[in-house]
């Protein structure tokens, strides 16, 4: 496979380019998503806050149900066929809903079963998607390519929640999730496109699957690094869940927002992601990928503590520029992370590693859903909110307390 010589941008390799392109349309799909799906349950269906939380952990339970054997298979095959299939399985997947709601079929049971399949598909897409990258654009460029992917996932960002809000006011959710899966579909068809082929992954032999995940979950939790970094990912993304099952409410129920204000919200949330995925690679080659693995959340999380003291005004401005700053850790944070767990894993224990880190750190993210929506309906959005912002500041403390603290000579 042709890579392109180093002093040149990645984005000039036509192979890249494709990759890029794809990662643009799915992701912008899938943002739609995250603002639609929760919004068919909250207006279409009159979903309660409880409700809300059950169909979020429907949504990433996947993770829990085939998250490790998910690595193993990958391992196994070639990526890039994994995303295809996963992708158009995707979209063929949320044109259900539209369909239903027309028909005057959709329920609460129909969306929850759209939102566990869809999060198994995505699942293997994600740990394919993760594990491609090294083979494409080689080690040595692994920062610049989760940086490149980063920021064009961040502009969906901004673009998903601003298309979706005017899409959901003046189509309705359901009918806004026919833009996700012809998103998801035209990602699929720029993956087929590309030329370059990896190599076939060389046969185990007879080995057993049990085998095959536990040689993954022995690296991953057994390296140091690899293991604080998916501590603290666990950590941080059930109390972000918790936190962004009740943002939705908050943002509808508590300061009145239209669709298209909370569209407007989560746009800014992309703007901070935008200009993190800007700043990555300096930010990383300036203070180091240890180090900023556990700076940046520690700088920018105690900000989302802001939105449950908003009210309609200014204070909620000042509320979702924490969301932005949010965001733009999160998104250096990221870039840094998969850089360094790309370098650091073997081509072979690529997948396995990829899916052992994705079950572990995002295994309570179902839990994270139920408790948010538990949370919501006892005490309150608000409160679930205080809630969540305390413990995605507290997830910074593996990290701190880790081998990254010192970078990447500690890390050897």
């Amino acid at each position: 496979m042709g890579r392109p010589p180093l002093r040149s941008g990645l984005l000039r390799d036509p192979d890249f380019g494709r990759l890029f392109a794809a990662t643009a349309l799915g992701q912008l799909g899938d943002r739609i998503i995250f603002l639609a799906l929760p919004l068919v349950a909250i207006v279409s269906l009159d979903a309660d806050a409880f409700q809300v939380g059950v169909l979020t952990a429907l949504t990433t339970a996947g993770s829990l149900l085939v998250g490790l054997p998910a690595g193993a298979w990958v391992d196994r095959l070639r990526k890039r066929p994994v995303m295809i299939a996963a992708d158009l399985a995707r979209a063929l997947l949320l044109v259900t809903v539209p369909v239903a709601w027309w028909a005057g079929l959709l329920t609460l049971r129909w969306l929850y079963a759209v939102a566990l399949a869809h999060g198994v598909l995505t699942v293997f897409f994600d740990v394919a998607y993760v594990s491609y990258l090294p083979h494409l654009v080689g080690r040595g460029r692994l920062v610049e390519g989760n940086a490149r992917l980063s920021a064009i996932r961040s502009v969906t960002s901004i673009g998903g929640p601003a298309l979706a809000g005017p899409l959901v006011g003046g189509v309705g959710a359901p009918a806004t999730l026919l833009a996700s899966s012809l998103g998801m579909a035209l990602s699929a068809l720029l993956a087929i496109s590309i030329r370059g082929r990896e190599e076939k992954p060389e046969p185990g032999g007879h080995r057993r699957l049990g085998r095959d995940i536990a040689e993954g979950l022995r690296f991953a939790l057994g390296h140091p690094a690899l293991r604080a970094m998916i501590l603290g990912d666990a950590v941080f993304n059930l109390s972000l869940v918790m936190y962004q099952t009740m943002l939705l409410v908050h943002l509808e129920r508590a300061l009145g927002l239209s669709p298209f204000g909370i569209g407007l919200v989560l746009s800014g949330m992309g703007c901070g992601a935008l200009l993190g995925a800007l700043l990555a690679v300096r930010v990383s080659a300036w203070l180091g990928q240890g180090p900023v693995i556990w700076l940046a959340p520690l700088v920018t999380c105690p900000l989302t503590a802001l939105m449950p003291l908003a009210r309609p005004g200014w204070t909620m401005v000042v509320a979702a520029i924490g969301l932005a700053a949010l965001s733009l850790g999160g998104v250096v944070r990221v870039v840094a992370q998969s850089s360094l767990q790309q370098a650091l894993t073997p081509d072979r224990l690529l997948g396995r590693t990829n899916a052992t880190a994705r079950f572990v750190s995002w295994g309570g993210i179902p839990l994270g859903g139920l408790l948010g929506g538990a949370s919501g309906s006892a005490f309150g959005a608000a409160a679930t909110l205080w809630i969540g912002a305390a413990g995605m500041t507290l997830s910074v403390l593996p990290n701190a307390l880790s081998a990254l603290r010192g970078g990447l000579g500690a890390i050897d």
